[in-house]
């Protein structure tokens, strides 16, 4: 497949998001305060929009005979990786809550351990695309093994309190190796105690963070590779879907536990993924066997529109039945309560009725 990024659009991508990192950087450095429920709004709908406008660029503007094909492929990978950054999501929350991260220092946290993961996803991507261009049958182990993720996400995966108890393992692990403060140092990584450097527990915060994104790249990458094998367009819906990770994070942090159909959701848009990737398998095998007239109805290949459309109405579907049919938090809270409320916030900047969630059960002097 002929990618439809020029040495020019690569280049102009990567300044400009080294450039918005740079800002972001500077201008999170000056806040000592969270980030408001309106201001996540506001950063969301703004990465939201950019990235909509950069698929009509390459839609409209990029002269290239793939130039619609590829701007398809692009809201479709996007779509996908977007909605499977919930999944980190509730990790974020699991650790900022079990070490009882103050809520000015997560933004800290978070911005570094997204640009760790544009590094992170740059490298698994480049590596993805030149094995698979080199042993293309790697494509259908993908598809098995999102497939398998899928199933295992409708039916119940691992659940939040599995995923704590795995990051504390992690954790408890680098600890070993690192010394490391008990106590916070406002917003530094590193601090001093008794004249010896040490590893402050927000570091620890921070490597769990990365840690958890190589897990969740294992589930995302494969997915968009099973959307568009073309590079530019596999890094660049990443990199859209990273960016916009942080204020999602703020905007919907107390009414994650309510997207209890989100899940089941995400694990059909997997498994659709999957076999998608394993249909051209299936026909080469029927036709080996002798038996191609018994897969005839299947399609070999599905067109990215309908792609798109499965996608993205499973995912709707999925957030709308979870705000008309609401779990509960564990404090007991209604999440489709708190949804209306943290968005009436977002909105008027005015602070909402219920009580904030406990960030984290009561412990001694600091995380184990």
């Amino acid at each position: 497949m002929q990618s439809i990024g020029t040495p020019v659009l690569w280049v102009a991508f990567t300044v400009v998001v080294a450039v918005v990192l740079a800002i972001d950087l500077w201008v999170g450095s000056k806040k000592t305060e969270a980030m408001s429920r309106r201001a996540a709004l506001g950063w969301t709908t703004l990465w939201v929009s950019l990235a909509c406008a950069f698929g009509a660029v390459i839609w409209l503007v990029i002269d290239h005979e793939r130039s619609r094909e590829a701007a398809m492929e692009f809201f479709t990978a996007y779509i996908i990786e977007y909605s499977l950054s919930v999944d980190n999501l509730f990790v974020f929350l699991l650790l900022f809550s079990s070490f009882k991260v103050p809520q000015a220092h997560q933004h800290r946290v978070l911005f570094w351990g997204i640009f760790g993961a544009v590094v992170l996803r740059a490298l698994f991507i480049f590596t993805g695309t030149a094995l698979l261009q080199r042993f293309h049958f790697l494509i259908y182990l993908f598809g098995a093994f999102l497939l398998f993720t899928g199933v295992k996400l409708i039916f119940g995966g691992e659940d939040e309190e599995e995923v704590e108890l795995s990051e504390n393992r992690i954790v408890r692990f680098t600890r070993r190796f690192v010394p490391v403060s008990d106590h916070y140092d406002g917003h530094h990584f590193i601090t001093v105690v008794d004249g010896a450097r040490k590893a402050t527990p927000l570091l620890l915060v921070l490597v769990a963070v990365e840690l958890s994104d190589v897990v969740f790249a294992l589930d995302s990458i494969p997915a968009v590779f099973g959307v568009s094998l073309d590079p530019f367009i596999v890094y660049t819906s990443n990199i859209f879907a990273i960016l916009g990770l942080r204020s999602l994070f703020f905007l919907l942090s107390g009414a994650l536990f309510g997207l209890r159909f989100l899940k089941p959701s995400l694990g059909i848009v997997l498994a659709f993924v999957g076999a998608k990737m394993c249909l051209p398998l299936v026909h080469w095998a029927a036709g080996a066997l002798g038996q191609r007239g018994a897969v005839e109805w299947l399609p070999e290949h599905v067109p990215t529109l309908v792609s798109l459309g499965v996608v993205g109405g499973f995912l709707v579907g999925g957030v709308a039945l979870s705000i008309l049919f609401p779990g509960k938090k564990p404090e007991g809270v209604e999440a489709a309560a708190e949804v209306k409320e943290d968005i009436l916030e977002a909105v008027t900047g005015e602070p909402h009725a219920h009580q904030p969630p406990r960030e984290g059960p009561p412990a001694d002097d600091g995380p184990r």
